[in-house]
């Protein structure tokens, strides 16, 4: 008897964590051209899916079983850093259609895929994609260089649509980021000392006025705080999800 309810409890814990591995929080998002649903994988890892397309964002491993998740037709990439670019789970997620998007650092690792550099404008697959600075300003390492130096990491705006979506990559609340206009949904990186302060991620919104906006990459920043900081912004509606 003693074996069997031991055998339960761990097939129970087992089948707890594959369903954590595959079940995630989705938001739908209304466009013109019907609805974005928007799959909360984890940290900085997300799925579009738009129009039959899936697009996945920064895949890594340690947030899911990317083995039981649609195959890609667009790989999105950030950066180079382990948390956004994660070979094993390109290698799951790409088909030979896959068109992968990346930074000029993440291409030295990985062959076949499209550089995009800050400024640079493509239509793939129907979907515009515009690639944003991201970068620190304050927040360095113990050498003296920043976290993300300027120039190498990529944020993205995605038009769906009518809507347009800023992911904005491991980034502070840059000047090119204050400046943006008609931004739709907005994900803005919050945690110390690799992105921003939620003072930072409050200063950045009340800038350029997202509509939605989720913080992500959060780690253990209390995201009561944003909240509170934007309380009485009431055009701009702050989502908070499983994103740490």
């Amino acid at each position: 008897m003693f074996k069997l309810i031991l055998f339960l409890i761990l097939f129970g814990y087992i089948a707890g964590v594959a369903n954590a591995q595959t079940h995630f929080e989705t938001d739908n998002i209304t466009t013109s051209d019907g609805d974005l649903k928007i799959t909360f994988i984890g940290h900085a890892s997300l799925i579009f899916s738009f129009n039959g397309k899936v697009i996945h964002v920064d895949p890594v491993s340690e947030q899911a079983d990317y083995s039981k998740l649609p195959k890609a037709d667009i790989i999105l990439i950030t950066h180079e850093h382990s948390d956004h670019f994660d070979l094993s789970a390109i290698k799951i997620l790409r088909t030979n259609q896959t068109k992968l998007i990346l930074t000029e650092t993440c291409a030295r690792k990985i062959s076949g895929g499209m550089v995009m550099k800050n400024g640079d404008v493509q239509i793939i697959q129907g979907i515009k994609f515009e690639a944003m600075p991201a970068y620190n300003m304050i927040h360095k390492r113990d050498n003296g260089q920043p976290f993300h130096p300027e120039g190498v990491g990529n944020g993205y705006i995605l038009t769906f649509g009518d809507k347009r979506v800023y992911v904005a990559g491991d980034t502070e609340n840059i000047p090119e980021m204050k400046a943006l206009q008609g931004i739709d949904v907005a994900f803005l990186p919050m945690n110390l000392p690799y992105t921003m302060t939620p003072e930072m991620v409050a200063d950045a919104a009340k800038s350029f006025r997202p509509k939605i906006l989720y913080p992500y990459h959060y780690g253990d920043t209390d995201t009561s705080e944003l909240l509170e900081l934007l309380k009485d912004e009431q055009e701009i509606e702050v989502r908070i999800r499983q994103m740490s």
